[in-house]
């Protein structure tokens, strides 16, 4: 993995079900999305987690135990959001994930995010 548009580490999960967009995620309404997220310092941590909700654990759990932003208290929940809300790179794979779709790590200036899409 390099670095690409969407920061290090970006790489979307396949599609488990047929059809999707060519653009990559679902469609944006009003300018907005949704999405939670799960935020640490370091790549291995990240990777760490990412392996471990690949495996079944719950992304909320894991999102009020190990993120190091303050929306952990809301299960990594982050809310509605337009794209001049939030950094380039968060705002880029965000919009690349369908609804219930979780990214791999993420960089930004902030650390390392696992972004899961809700709305």
């Amino acid at each position: 993995m390099g670095k690409n548009k969407y920061g290090k580490g970006f790489q979307k999960e396949p599609q488990s079900k047929g059809g999707g967009s060519k653009q990559g995620g679902d469609p944006i309404h009003a300018g907005k999305i949704k999405a939670s997220h799960i935020l640490v310092e370091k790549f291995s941590r990240a990777q760490e987690l990412y392996e471990d909700l690949k495996a079944g654990e719950e992304f909320e759990q894991l999102a009020r135990q190990y993120s190091t932003c303050p929306s952990k208290k809301k299960s990594g929940n982050l809310g509605e959001f337009a794209k001049g809300d939030m950094v380039a790179e968060f705002w880029n794979a965000s919009a690349q994930l369908k609804i219930g779709e979780i990214s791999q790590p993420v960089k930004s200036k902030f650390g390392y995010h696992i972004i899961k899409r809700t709305g």
